[in-house]
């Protein structure tokens, strides 16, 4: 419970606003710097370099992976010492890794940067979004649309950002300029009052116990299984574009568009209790999986097609993301955001880094082998919507909603 709770109500919500707006701007300060790099790094590994695609995959899916799989124990260290104090250490962490990345020459100083980053990316996800999760349920999903809002926002000013920087130097200014946005964003956490944020967990009994009811919950978990495919969709664009041979402009057009549509789209969802309908989710894992479709034959030469792409990965980033997130704040009680959201993307992250480590060595045979690892992507995707129609049968299990979930907890 926020420290807020018992105060006037006029107070309660001035304190939700300001916390909102905080967490709104750091989110847009740390995507600008993410998207910024996300954008060119591939370009930069693979040209300036010199690295096959098989180790530009392991630079990658090291960081993908890696933050995924650490939200399991993150999640719940996020109930234990406060989602304000988490965000700080985060945002220090990740400029941290962004600085090794400036000066990162050889494989082994990409990858140890990689290592750095994910950790601090896996510390800022829980802390932003249990502190959106934990406001009044009426703020909570126009408060969380704004955070998906200023991602988009900095998705498509990102790769402009960084091809400006480019332009001005190598890109290691593009590197540095992003460790600096991260460490205004950590600053940004440190003006949150202390007490809005407090811990929910006591001690690592209590994150123990946390642990054991969300493994319990079988609904949450079959929902979990059903989004595991949902960050490699998300992601992997980025990486396939460059790897296909289109250039710098084409490519940072494409991601601009598709951060546009998706910021379009995304209100849809987040408006109301849309994301809590299957077909929402259906909808989107069959864009993405036609949006991978769409990739898979591609030279690089094809920009058309390449925007159909885009157009169709940023409807399903804009359906999927706040139904993940509306979906997972429902199977969770209060205050256990973090310990839920860690399991999904624990999940979620295994199952990148394991896909971007084959994808890698498929791109190495040349175009056939890029034709069937996206193939795969795509059928990653409908093996998930197959999954969401075993799910959603009569007798499944489903989260409570709104009373239904106070009185099971009385």
């Amino acid at each position: 419970m926020t420290a807020h709770a018992s105060g006037p109500h006029f107070v309660g919500a001035a304190f939700d606003r300001r916390l909102v707006v905080t967490v709104v701007a750091a989110q847009f300060a740390v995507c600008l710097g993410a998207f910024a790099v996300m954008a060119h790094l591939v370009a930069h590994l693979r040209n300036d370099l010199g690295l096959a695609a098989s180790a530009v995959g392991l630079v990658l899916g090291t960081q993908v992976g890696l933050q995924c799989a650490l939200l399991l124990p993150v999640g719940a260290l996020t109930d234990l010492i406060g989602a304000r104090r988490t965000g700080v250490i985060a945002c220090v962490v990740r400029a941290s890794g962004l600085g090794l990345l400036v000066v990162a020459d050889d494989v082994g100083t990409l990858v140890l940067a990689a290592v750095v980053q994910a950790v601090g990316g896996a510390l800022y996800n829980p802390a932003a979004q249990s502190l959106l999760a934990g406001v009044d349920s009426a703020r909570r999903s126009r408060g969380f649309a704004a955070f998906v809002a200023a991602q988009h926002i900095a998705t498509i000013a990102g790769p402009l950002a960084g091809l400006a920087l480019l332009s001005l130097g190598r890109f290691s200014l593009v590197a540095g300029t992003a460790a600096v946005l991260w460490a205004v964003a950590g600053v940004l956490f440190l003006l949150l009052p202390e007490g809005v944020t407090a811990p929910v967990a006591r001690g690592f009994r209590d994150i123990g116990a946390s642990a054991r009811t969300v493994l319990g919950n079988r609904a949450f978990l079959l929902f979990a299984l059903t989004a595991v495919p949902t960050t490699l969709l998300a992601n992997h664009i980025m990486t396939a574009v460059p790897l296909l041979g289109f250039a710098s402009g084409a490519a940072t057009v494409s991601f601009c568009l598709l951060a546009a549509v998706a910021a379009a789209v995304q209100p849809f969802v987040a408006n109301g209790h849309r994301g809590e309908r299957p077909w929402v989710l259906r909808v989107g894992l069959s864009c993405a999986a036609a949006a991978f479709f769409v990739l898979a034959p591609l030279d690089g030469t094809q920009t058309g097609a390449l925007m159909l792409a885009a157009v169709l990965n940023g409807i399903a980033n804009g359906l999927i993301q706040p139904t993940v997130f509306q979906r997972t704040a429902l199977y969770a009680g209060p205050g256990r955001f973090g310990s839920y959201y860690g399991v999904l993307q624990s999940a979620a992250g295994v199952f990148a880094f394991a896909a971007d480590l084959v994808v890698g060595r498929l791109f190495d045979l040349g175009p056939t082998g890029a034709t069937v690892a996206l193939t795969a992507v795509g059928a990653s995707a409908l093996a998930a919507l197959l999954g969401t129609r075993v799910r959603d049968r009569p007798g499944t299990p489903r989260p409570l909603r709104g009373a239904q979930r106070i009185a099971s907890a009385m």
